[in-house]
């Protein structure tokens, strides 16, 4: 332990605290438990900031696509000799592993049902609410969530590897702050980090252990889908990444990476063809038209003259959920895309992911949204009784081969489980030992435990709900440290000199 910094016992301490305080049962703190608390301050962030979040996420949208067209386009992440350290299918693997990987699974039928029962506008299950609803799984998973890791993600690798400067957030903030940030001001900037990482990483946790005792008990009956039979997956899933950690960025995260996307593109494409394929292509093709279309007014979308909690419930809680993963994944992208351009950086973790997701959505959502509209199976009414966390899987059962799939979907959200958080201990090894990127097994160990810890208090204190509570809680002070960065960034960036190539004309000569 003899690289850490003060940070990291301060971070562990109240975290420790944290998880403490979450054990305590109820009817010893009846006004103080966790539970209560969290959902109060969530409560006063929703009401009081829900616009903050909206305006933020779409500027940092506006800033990612401003930079490509730039002249800062064509910088390198790194110096101008520096080549990319992984190949382009493992970085897109490694960035898509660590940014939404369970996430995707989770709520790839999940939240396209709930939108076509409840959409934001009008009566649900309609042909307009069944379009809506894949159009608003595009847009909570596209654009804005990426152009949110995009930014700090670039920043991070600008400073880190052009400026020779640690990758931690207290010295990304140096050329707005001075020195003030190697006192007090720094530690407090780089604990907002940890702290959101914990909580945004154990919101990813939770949903995981949550859909994996799910569809083990919907595949076998005699398993119980409840906290203890979460409580042992998150136990058995902490030693598996851990033992991943501790062999290193180039073997573990990056084998499991590849594994996974490979994993998860076979049960997407099983599907596709296995499914209404040309219902599934011709809902992909409308909606990406669709969601261009509608990106600007979705983006600003509040409902100030109506009682519909609706955007507060899922794009605000996304949004908050985003952020509070982006110093997590964004620390994580830029340790892994060392030697590629601006320009390159951005329009890769942009795109490819963002059509990748609308990919996702348009099959197992599409396939969902068929069985409900054309077949009417009443999905919803199974998932009502057992969960969101089955919802996968009551889907699956209607198609070729779906106990095989489903077993499938259990082992990749299994091994999404182990990288996401192999690389969050990563990450937070790094944060917490000033930007080394090879952060000490003792310290990935110890943040391995409190993560793990912190999503099965917040489970045990309110299930989901808690879950969510605490990403929204822990998003709201790293939003304001994320303007401050592309602050930073813009004052530093524009002391580069850019060498132009001078063109000669032929007549000239």
């Amino acid at each position: 332990m003899k690289k850490v910094t003060p940070v990291f016992w301060i971070a562990v301490i109240i975290c420790l605290l944290f998880i403490i305080w979450g054990t305590i049962p109820e009817r010893y703190l009846p006004n103080g438990n966790l539970q209560h608390v969290t959902s109060i301050i969530q409560s006063s962030i929703i009401e009081k900031f829900g616009w903050f979040y909206l305006l933020s996420a779409s500027g940092f949208l506006v800033f990612a696509l401003a930079l490509i067209f730039t002249k800062y386009g064509s910088i390198r992440l790194g110096k101008d000799t520096d080549v990319p350290e992984f190949s382009s299918l493992t970085w897109f693997a490694m960035l898509f592993s660590a940014g939404m990987g369970i996430g995707l699974v989770f709520w790839g039928v999940a939240e396209p049902l709930s939108h076509y029962y409840e959409p934001p506008v009008g009566k649900g299950q309609t042909a307009d609410s069944a379009r809506m609803a894949i159009r608003f799984s595009f847009f909570h998973w596209g654009l804005h969530p990426w152009a949110i890791y995009a930014v700090i993600g670039l920043i991070l690798a600008y400073f880190n590897f052009r400026k020779d400067t640690a990758g931690v957030v207290s010295k990304i903030l140096k050329p707005l702050f001075g020195n003030r940030v190697e006192g007090p001001l720094g530690i407090v900037f780089d604990f907002i980090a940890i702290f959101a990482t914990i909580f945004g990483v154990a919101t990813s946790l939770g949903f995981g252990a949550t859909q994996i005792s799910g569809g083990a008990s919907y595949m076998f009956p005699a398993i119980q889908n409840n906290f203890t039979t979460q409580l042992i997956i998150i136990i058995v899933v902490t030693v598996l990444y851990m033992l991943s950690a501790s062999t290193g960025l180039d073997k573990g995260i990056a084998f499991l990476s590849n594994a996974n996307i490979i994993l998860a593109i076979a049960l997407m494409l099983f599907l596709l063809f296995s499914g209404p394929t040309n219902f599934i292509m011709d809902l992909f093709t409308t909606t990406i038209g669709s969601y261009l279309q509608n990106l600007t007014a979705m983006s600003f979308r509040l409902s100030p003259f109506e009682q519909n909690t609706w955007v507060q419930d899922w794009t605000i809680f996304y949004w908050a959920w985003w952020i509070a993963w982006a110093p997590f994944v964004g620390t994580f992208i830029a340790r892994v895309s060392k030697g590629r351009t601006i320009r390159e950086f951005v329009i890769g973790v942009l795109l490819v992911p963002t059509v990748f997701g609308a990919l996702w959505f348009s099959v197992f959502g599409g396939s969902s949204v068929y069985l409900e509209y054309f077949q009417h199976q009443n999905i919803m009414d199974i998932i009502n009784q057992k969960g969101q966390e089955i919802a996968l899987f009551s889907v699956l059962m209607h198609f070729p081969f779906g106990n095989v799939m489903s077993y499938i979907a259990i082992f990749l959200i299994s091994t999404f489980f182990i990288t996401s958080a192999d690389s969050a201990t990563f990450v937070l090894g790094m944060q917490s030992t000033g930007g080394d990127l090879n952060p000490p097994n003792g310290v990935k160990l110890v943040w391995g435990v409190i993560q793990s810890a912190s999503a099965a208090v917040l489970l045990w204190a309110g299930g989901l709900g808690a879950l969510q509570t605490a990403s929204i809680i822990a998003a709201f002070p790293f939003t304001i440290i994320m303007i401050l960065m592309i602050l930073s960034f813009i004052k530093t960036i524009k002391t580069e000199k850019i060498q132009r190539v001078q063109f000669k004309n032929p007549k000239e000569e």
